[in-house]
């Protein structure tokens, strides 16, 4: 498989694209489900605005790591060399992390200062991951 991806023309683009969605839906719900944590579209009940954009965003989370791990498997050498690659890797866990924390806390329910903050960092975070990934290129 990984001889395709190196093999065809098409095929390690076609998987960066894939990757750039997943991040697209992972990214994208994760703002629309902070503007509701901040009150915008208030009209909006929070726990099923919130069930279908984490649930987005786990969707899109999957297909960027899925197609991630594979463009990892073509250069794994060179991408650990990279800085801007391990730096990702570690934003990455610390994502987990914040998100796991905000779940564990019941964030969600509270919607305290601390559940915002968790969410400006985890948008914050999530952005630093989008600069690594392109500088992981140059």
């Amino acid at each position: 498989m990984f001889s395709a991806l190196q093999s065809h023309a098409w095929a390690y683009p076609a998987l960066e694209a894939v990757h750039i969605v997943g991040i697209a839906l992972l990214l994208g719900n994760l703002v629309a489900l902070e503007l509701r944590v901040f009150g915008r579209a208030a009209a909006l009940p929070m726990q099923p605005m919130a069930r279908l954009s984490l649930s987005i965003a786990l969707g899109g989370f999957t297909l960027a790591a899925a197609s991630g791990s594979l463009m990892f498997a073509t250069q794994p050498g060179e991408l650990l060399a990279n800085r801007a690659f391990v730096i990702k890797m570690g934003l990455l866990l610390a994502a987990g992390c914040n998100a796991g924390w905000f779940h564990v806390r019941g964030s969600l329910r509270k919607l305290d200062a601390l559940a915002r903050v968790q969410m400006l960092l985890s948008t914050a975070i999530w952005l630093a991951v989008v600069f690594c990934g392109r500088w992981i290129a140059y």
